[in-house]
């Protein structure tokens, strides 16, 4: 079981302002999860295979794709900047 020590320093941790008689609650109620955590451990778990995502859903992404555009296009583009500074051209913030 944890001590109201233990729970007074995981509060600190925290950064969470407690009581002497919270941190005796805590420390109960924070057993008691750590036992059932430790409950979950002796579950025979050897012919479960591992999964990732509960829905088995899996990330759909796509190649890479290089596109080479004429010197016309390029010159274009950055044409239609607003402005400059130096040799870099300037955009607006985004964050």
């Amino acid at each position: 079981m944890l001590s109201k020590e233990e729970v007074q320093k995981i509060a600190n941790l925290a950064r969470i302002e407690i009581t002497d008689g919270e941190a005796e609650e805590y420390s109960k109620e924070l057993s008691d999860i750590l036992g059932f955590v430790e409950k979950l451990n002796e579950a025979d778990t050897e012919r479960v295979e591992p999964i990732a995502h509960i829905t088995g859903a899996k990330n759909v992404t796509r190649g890479d794709k290089i596109i080479e555009y004429s010197e016309d296009t390029k010159k274009g583009i950055i044409n239609n900047f607003p402005e400059k500074k130096d040799r870099f051209d300037k955009v607006k913030a985004v964050f």
